[in-house]
This record gives structure tokens, sequence and C-alpha cells, in this order.
């Protein structure tokens, strides 16, 4: 597994870095292909915030955890994210198809966040490729990411742009292209 770290608003140690790679690392296992791991250390408020993504096989882990030890929440990042992948990569292979974790996809397109809708300004732009998925695994991919929406291409549909939401009065959205 190939490490990213990124530091914001303190400096942690070589020591805390190593402990991150040796607990985040363990989770190599679980991948067919080599994975990349993007860790982001931060403090905000007298809490310690760990940030861990990664990156495998086309699909996108990420986790958030907060406490009052820097050490402790690499452990409950580490233990989400296997949490997140086991589950994930089960569902996966018993309702999509057999081998969909054995070749390489690229991520969809992620809309640009938006904060001031008043001036529309442009104040973040993301490019991905959109590979073409069906819509179980645009809302598994969405609520890896926690978001709210996801742009695919719909594969049982000719591969016609699609997008999936999360509902506000529960459940998912599809808003397919002519």
């Amino acid at each position: 597994m190939r490490f990213t770290f990124a530091e914001k608003k303190l400096q942690v140690s070589e020591d805390v870095r190593a402990y991150a790679e040796r607990k985040l690392g363990k989770l190599d296992r679980l991948f067919r292909s080599e994975a990349d791991a993007a860790v982001t250390f931060s403090m905000e408020r007298g809490r310690f915030i760990v940030e861990a993504t990664i990156r495998a096989g086309g699909m996108i882990y990420r986790v958030t955890e907060t406490t009052g030890d820097m050490y402790a929440s690499i452990d409950s990042a580490a233990a989400s994210i296997e949490r997140q992948i086991r589950k994930n990569k089960t569902r996966l292979e018993k309702r999509l198809r057999e081998g969909a974790f054995e070749r390489e996809i690229k991520p969809a397109v992620l809309a640009p966040e938006d904060d001031e809708p008043e001036d529309f300004s442009v104040v973040r732009t993301k490019r991905f490729s959109i590979k073409p998925m069906t819509v179980e695994e645009a809302i598994l991919q969405m609520n890896l990411l926690d978001h709210e929406f996801f742009v695919f291409k719909n594969q049982d549909e000719e591969d016609k742009f699609a997008v999936v939401y999360k509902r506000k009065n529960g459940g998912y959205g599809l808003i397919e292209s002519d």
C-alpha cells in the first residue's frame, strides 16, 4: 500500500506516521491490486482528527474519526474502514456479479461543490473519468464516499449518463439522460 500523509494545524511525529502506516497497512491484504492510502492528521478544539481515504480497484473508502488521542483516532479509523471494506466487498460480490473486485475501474465524476449559490461562483472543481456501472454499484460508491449524489454511465442503459441521489424522505432517486 502506498501512503500519503498530510497535516493540518499540527505536526505529528514519525512514530505517529509509522503507527498509522502499520495499522492501515494491514488492510492491504483485503485488496487484489495495489492500494493508495491518503491520511490527514488535524486538530480541532483539542480533539485529534484522522481522515483516511483508500483507493483500490476503482473503489474509494473514506472515514473520519475524532478522539482525544491521536493513536485512538488511528485505531478507530482503521477499524471503521475495515468494516466498510468487508461489508461492501461481500455485498458487491453477492448482489452484482462474480469478480467485481478483479478488474481495475476508474472513479466516477463528482460535481463541484458550491458554497455560495447567490453569486454563482465556482469555488472548487473536480475532474474524474466516468466509468460504466450498474445503478447498485453507483449507490454503493455514493454511500462509500458519503455524498448526496453520484454521476455515472449506466451500463444497463447503453452507457447513458445518469445520477443517483439520496431522497430526503429515504431511499434513492435516479436521473437518466435521453
